[in-house]
C-alpha cells in the first residue's frame, strides 16, 4: 500500500496543481467573450453578475450563438 501511494502521490499533486490553472484559462477566455459582447452592444463595463437578469440572458443567448457557429 505504501509503495502504491508513493507512485500515485506525484500524479495527484500534479493534477491538483494544474486544475486551477486550466480553470483560469477557461475563465480568461470567457472574459474575452464577455468584453467583446459589451463592446459590440455598446455597454459600459460592469461585472456580469451585477447586470439585470434580462442582460444576463442577452449575453447568454449571444454567447450560445457563437458556439452554434463554430
Amino acid at each position: 500500500m505504501h509503495l502504491l501511494f508513493r507512485k500515485i502521490a506525484p500524479l495527484l499533486l500534479a493534477a491538483a496543481m494544474v486544475s486551477p490553472l486550466a480553470m483560469m484559462g477557461c475563465r480568461s477566455q470567457e472574459t474575452v467573450y464577455y468584453e467583446q459582447w459589451e463592446h459590440d452592444t455598446h455597454r459600459q463595463h460592469i461585472d456580469l453578475s451585477k447586470r439585470s437578469a434580462e442582460e444576463q440572458r442577452e449575453y447568454a443567448d449571444w454567447r450560445r450563438s457563437l458556439d452554434d457557429h463554430h
